[in-house]
């Protein structure tokens, strides 16, 4: 059996519309003494963000991160690709009250932005409301339930 996911560490991905805000946000998370595991991509050269997407859902999906944070030129393409892995729930914040409510009411465990659509400031407020509101659980966690997808009959 592995080790469980360190609660502290983040796994961290862009396209080429968003290498410049990435940059800036594991700076803050690193300021802020998180591990970041900094996936790329790290040039502005064109790259397919479902590669990136997936790299990162799919390691929040089978628990080797708790979190994860993805972004994309709009971040559109990026919370579709993320949403098809098991377990996850990205959410698609350029506003802090969809930061703190992903997290209070969905309990989001990707965070996702776009890159031309928010300046660096917002966005670090954002990455700050989401890592510091908790989930509410309550009514909220009957809901999420509902996320699963059925179970088939045999």
């Amino acid at each position: 059996m592995s080790a469980p996911a360190d609660p502290t560490a983040i796994i961290i991905g862009c396209d080429h519309g968003a290498v410049t805000l990435k940059n800036i946000i594991v700076d803050f998370l690193r300021s802020l003494e998180i591990e970041v595991n900094d996936v790329g991509t790290h040039t502005t050269d064109a790259v397919d963000y479902p590669d990136i997407g997936n790299q990162v859902a799919g390691s929040v999906s089978a628990g080797a991160y708790q979190r994860g944070i993805l972004l994309c030129g709009t971040g559109l393409g990026m919370s579709m690709v993320a949403n098809k892995h098991p377990h996850v729930r990205a959410a698609l914040c350029n506003d802090l009250f969809s930061a703190q409510l992903s997290r209070l009411h969905n309990d989001a465990n990707i965070l996702v932005m776009g890159g031309r659509v928010i300046g660096d400031v917002l966005a670090t407020e954002i990455v700050k409301a989401w890592l510091h509101t908790p989930y509410e659980g309550g009514r909220h966690q009957r809901r999420l339930a509902k996320f699963a997808p059925p179970r088939s009959e045999t």
